[in-house]
């Protein structure tokens, strides 16, 4: 008890903490919902009015909406916070479930490009989670006391912390350089290593060195060979897997 007052109560993380349960809560009763609807077990069906299939992306919207507000007038003590943290988390939730049905704007829930949503619950559940256990964007955390009194320092640290991140987003690791705001040496060796053949980066800078664009495609085969299929089987455990063949625009699950 004493661990969470000193580290999660007394520096005001306790809506942050209820936000990420009520955020993993929503995400996997709402992947059992749709996997019982999908399969014609239980209770649940398909929500609809006047014949439009209603998303659950519409309630999320309209919760995220509710809870970032009060959240944002609540401050970061009382029963008030902690309600619009909840409200926000579920809202939240049910949003980036469907993230791919937002990205693709096409019913994509049980294709192979509905992964896409499971990615970004792991991610988002990730990083909320390093915020929540201390880490701080940019790596300003890592500033000591003489430091945080230096604000050129601070703002050199912010800069060249972005910058990491920003090479490798143009390099086509889009993970490590989210995950790099947050934990600045991730971005840093990100930003170093080879990028990947198809982006930005390879395209502008590999165009006129051809070992260069061999050892990127050689090593973006051998990564993907290696990663692929886990992180596939994980998703497909995770959320359900995808149909054989694309479903229909209309039919969900």
């Amino acid at each position: 008890m004493g661990w969470f007052e000193r580290n999660i109560v007394e520096p005001g993380k306790l809506p942050l903490l209820l936000a990420l349960i009520s955020f993993v809560l929503t995400f996997l009763i709402t992947r059992v919902i749709t996997r019982l609807i999908r399969a014609g077990k239980g209770p649940f069906g398909n929500v609809s009015s006047g014949g439009v299939h209603v998303h659950h992306v519409v309630p999320g919207v309209i919760l995220t909406i509710v809870g970032g507000f009060g959240a944002v007038a609540g401050g970061q003590y009382g029963f008030g916070s902690a309600l619009a943290a909840v409200v926000f988390g579920i809202g939240a939730g049910l949003v980036l479930d469907e993230f791919a049905l937002v990205l693709h704007l096409a019913d994509v829930y049980w294709t192979p490009d509905g992964r896409k949503s499971v990615e970004m619950v792991v991610l988002t559940a990730s990083l909320v989670g390093l915020l929540l256990i201390g880490f701080s964007p940019l790596g300003v955390n890592d500033l000591n006391e003489d430091q945080e009194q230096n604000r050129a320092v601070a703002l050199v640290t912010v800069l060249a912390n972005f910058l990491f991140a920003l090479i490798a987003l143009f390099k086509g690791k889009v993970r490590l350089a989210v995950l790099g705001v947050i934990i600045p040496l991730v971005a840093l060796v990100a930003a170093l290593r080879l990028a990947r053949p198809t982006s930005p980066w390879a395209k502008r800078f590999y165009r006129n060195r051809p070992r260069a664009r061999a050892r990127s495609a050689l090593r973006s085969y051998r990564h993907d060979r290696r990663w692929v299929t886990p992180s596939r089987a994980f998703h497909d455990w995770l959320g359900g897997a995808p149909d054989p063949e694309p479903a229909r625009s209309l039919e969900r699950r």
